[in-house]
């Protein structure tokens, strides 16, 4: 299929051999039982690889998968705060946890505070809950688009700072391991304690002996008692 002669020719140990005879290039590429590709048809003259082409059309479409695994597609996320002013402070944050979890994936935050009734008399206090928000997401955030007044709603643009964002990624796993590492070490230690007292206490005494059995003439008394001989009376004078 390659017409043009001839072309830079690279062999299968992708070292340059220099401008080839196209029908040259396919003899060399049967006798090493390989192809001839054509890897750059914009050049002048066009350069071909001698290689296996069923491989390298793997190879591509592997590489082709990584790039768009690792290409997310930035979308445009919005967070509404509340239907107005009046809004709790807790909710205030579940709703800036969630910016915060759109920012680290990637994607721009839209942030939208909504006035209601007399609440459009006090607009500053809008904008300084905004100025609370970029402060508080400054660690991964850029400012895109200042906080702007659009009839009732209050609208601001923020889009994620890939740097402040890995610096901020790698921390965190950073500090995964650290307490992994210290909870293996700490279980290893409790263990080995464990083990140390068990191997330090001390055996219980053996079982004593039983009494001895005692005589019924007492404890100070001999074993045997002679038989005790009785004085003879003396005679009357």
């Amino acid at each position: 299929m390659i017409r043009i002669s001839p072309i830079r020719l690279i062999n299968e140990e992708n070292e340059m051999l220099g401008v080839v005879e196209t029908p040259e290039a396919l003899r060399m590429a049967r006798e090493a039982g390989l192809d001839l590709v054509e890897v750059a048809a914009d050049s002048d003259p066009p350069v071909c690889r001698i290689l296996d082409y069923g491989k390298f059309k793997y190879e591509q479409a592997k590489k082709d998968k990584a790039t768009k695994a690792k290409s997310k597609t930035s979308e445009l996320k919005e967070v509404r705060l509340g239907r107005s002013m009046k809004i709790d402070p807790h909710d205030i944050q579940i709703r800036l946890n969630q910016a915060r979890r759109f920012l680290m994936d990637g994607h721009k935050v839209q942030i939208v505070q909504n006035f209601r009734g007399r609440e459009m008399v006090h607009k500053h206090r809008g904008t300084q809950r905004m100025q609370d928000i970029i402060e508080q997401l400054s660690d991964i955030a850029k400012l895109e688009m200042p906080p702007r007044q659009n009839g009732r709603r209050m609208t601001m643009l923020l889009s994620p700072d890939k740097t402040k964002v890995e610096q901020v990624k790698r921390r965190a796993a950073a500090e995964a391991e650290k307490a992994k590492t210290a909870g293996s070490s700490e279980g290893k230690s409790s263990e080995g304690k464990s083990s140390k007292a068990k191997s330090e206490t001390p055996a219980p005494p053996p079982p004593a002996a039983p009494p001895a059995p005692q005589d019924d003439s007492g404890p100070d008394g001999p074993e045997h008692s002679e038989p005790q001989t009785q004085p003879a009376e003396a005679p009357n004078a």
